[in-house]
């Protein structure tokens, strides 16, 4: 029992006369991956023609079992005594290896239908991250201190866009999902199918953001082809595959970082002058792995350019860049093999000179004289006061001296009538009497 391909003008000349039925399926569009067609009395006749379009897989079921199948559009000829005949085309291999033993259990006896598969590719598919997701970003690259390289910026972000896939394998399809539905739209599996597309897209997020891609979050875009090529070599699709489907193109629309993220962006940008920007990072770093004094020193220059941009996105790279003086010592110029020269550092303003009071006037000078009265600004020495009694010297302000109690006021003047009775008093109490 199998399908013979019908000479060319068959249908219009006189065997086509003798054909019982025709069976054919004109609605395969995008939406729609399988039909089951058959005759009123559910038996095909012999002698029947089948007609296969371009873009379909013709199977023939007979009670229970695949006895023949298609995938070479033409015109056939149904017949029951001959051996299936496995037209090659892109399915030969398939069906060879495995319509043979195809069978239901537990189907209907004398139940004959062609089911038609859609192998064309099913277009305009939307996927997207339902939440944000985590990805490592070297469009905003950072250093990293302690090894003395670049490390990614952690972010997170929202991808949407659209994927395109077919059948790939008409008997796994048809035994895993489409079973003998009598037809088989691709809303019915693309709920799932969306899913498991999104969560394989994330592992492929997850080998782009790694230390060997090194891709820009906000470049996905460009990589629909390497997206699709790590893909199907690291098989993240597998659960699709295992349905008889494969995902042929896949395309990001757009790349949206969430709100943490687009302020982790904006603060890198803000903080990055023209010394700062992407490819001067990569100098600076190119340099320090050839510089004697090894990473750190061009680390020390890296944070050169942040201290002078004002810091990084959140303080890591004010804290990568935390050894300014190493630097220093060294004798390294961070701005040796920059294309900007080094910024001037800030004139600082003038400062007047502290000047004083003039001690009789009162005008503040900073020369040795007042310039307004000519007094000189030097302070006076003090006077030292000295005891009226023992001259002993005395304490500013003493009222008596320390050494003999004696009043330190000077002693009142002594009219001169008087002092000269005085003193004639006592030269006669000191004269001896004559005998």
């Amino acid at each position: 029992m199998g399908l013979i391909k019908a000479a060319v003008g068959a249908i219009g000349s006189t065997m086509g006369d003798q054909w019982q039925d025709l069976i054919k399926c004109d609605n395969l569009d995008n939406d729609t991956l399988m039909v089951k067609q058959t005759t009123p009395s559910g038996q095909i006749s012999k002698g029947s023609r089948i007609i296969v379009a371009p873009g379909q897989v013709a199977v023939i079921y007979d009670s229970g079992s695949i006895v023949d199948a298609t995938a070479e559009e033409g015109t056939y000829t149904f017949d029951q005594s001959t051996s299936p005949s496995f037209f090659g085309g892109q399915f030969g291999a398939v069906f060879k290896e495995m319509w043979q033993r195809f069978t239901y259990n537990g189907t209907p006896a004398k139940e004959q239908a062609v089911f038609y598969f859609n192998v064309k590719e099913i277009v305009d598919n939307k996927f997207g991250t339902a939440q944000p997701v985590p990805f490592q970003d070297w469009g905003h690259a950072i250093p990293n201190q302690m090894l003395g390289t670049l490390m990614p910026m952690a972010v997170r972000i929202k991808c949407y866009g659209k994927y395109t896939f077919k059948i790939s394998d008409p008997a796994i399809f048809m035994r895993e999902f489409a079973g003998t539905e009598t037809v088989v739209k691709k809303e019915t599996l693309l709920s799932q199918m969306t899913s498991e597309v999104s969560a394989a897209f994330q592992n492929v997020l997850n080998e782009l953001g790694n230390s060997e891609h090194k891709v820009p979050a906000m470049e996905l875009r460009n990589y629909s082809d390497e997206i699709k090529t790590i893909m199907d070599e690291r098989t993240f699709d597998e659960p699709i595959r295992n349905r008889g489907i494969q995902l042929v193109g896949f395309l990001v629309e757009s790349v949206t970082p969430d709100d943490d993220s687009l302020a982790k962006f904006e603060e890198y940008e803000h903080n990055a002058n023209s010394m700062m920007q992407q490819g001067r990072v990569l100098d600076v770093m190119e340099t320090a792995a050839g510089n004697a004094n090894g990473a750190a020193t061009g680390m020390m220059g890296l944070g050169v350019m942040n201290m002078a941009s004002g810091g990084m996105t959140g303080g890591v790279m004010q804290n990568a860049f935390a050894q300014p003086a190493q630097g220093a010592q060294q004798g390294f110029d961070p701005y040796a093999n920059a294309a900007t020269p080094a910024p001037a550092a800030p004139a600082s303003a003038p400062t007047e000179p502290a000047g004083r009071t003039c001690p009789n006037c009162g005008t503040v000078s900073n020369g040795k004289f007042c310039f307004n009265c000519g007094a000189s600004m030097e302070p006076a020495a003090p006077v030292e006061k000295k005891c009226p009694k023992c001259g002993a010297t005395l304490l500013d302000g003493a009222k008596f001296c320390v050494e003999c109690g004696s009043s330190t006021e000077a002693p009142a003047q002594v009219p001169a009538e008087e002092a000269k009775e005085e003193a004639s008093k006592e030269a006669t109490d000191t004269t001896e009497p004559t005998a």
